[in-house]
């Protein structure tokens, strides 16, 4: 078992302190890349890897595998964030649901990342892990990632 938790990335905790990630509406182009059990990430995780040969989950229905450079992964992989807000001291911002339709996915883990972060590349600026706590499975069908509420309690990014 590779995956070991959910973890924010030391990295994009660095990173928002050089106002290199833009939550906005009209910001920066989040990504997501699915990942079996045999991948390894941590808060240490500071690059979002691509391929088979990388425990990235292969390319089915509309989930594209290959990382930002494949012109599919730019229109099926992103994200959609929800405007950053802040509720009494706490700061938070989350995306909302993502499906990926007629797949057939295998995939413990996620990683969520910036494909335009200033200053980085497209494969780097890695934002989160997301550890689906087993294998989550979809066959010829939807696979889908219910992301938290975007509150002060609930939202997948919160700085308290």
């Amino acid at each position: 078992m590779a995956f070991t938790g959910n973890f924010m990335c030391t990295s994009f905790k660095k990173e928002l302190l050089e106002a290199k990630h833009d939550f906005t509406a009209a910001g920066d182009l989040f990504l997501i890349a699915l990942y079996t059990n045999s991948a390894t990430f941590d808060a240490s995780t500071t690059t979002a890897v691509f391929g088979g040969g990388n425990n990235e989950v292969a390319d089915s229905g509309s989930y594209y595998s290959g990382g930002p450079t494949v012109a599919n992964v730019l229109s099926n992989n992103n994200l959609t964030n929800a405007a950053p807000s802040s509720s009494g001291t706490t700061g938070f911002s989350s995306f909302t649901t993502k499906t990926f339709t007629s797949a057939t996915i295998t995939a413990r883990g996620a990683l969520i990342y910036n494909s335009q972060a200033e200053g980085g590349t497209t494969d780097t600026n890695t934002v989160c892990v997301l550890d689906f706590g087993a294998d989550k499975t979809s066959t010829s069908g939807d696979f889908q990632i219910v992301f938290p509420a975007n509150n002060a309690s609930d939202a997948l990014i919160r700085i308290a």
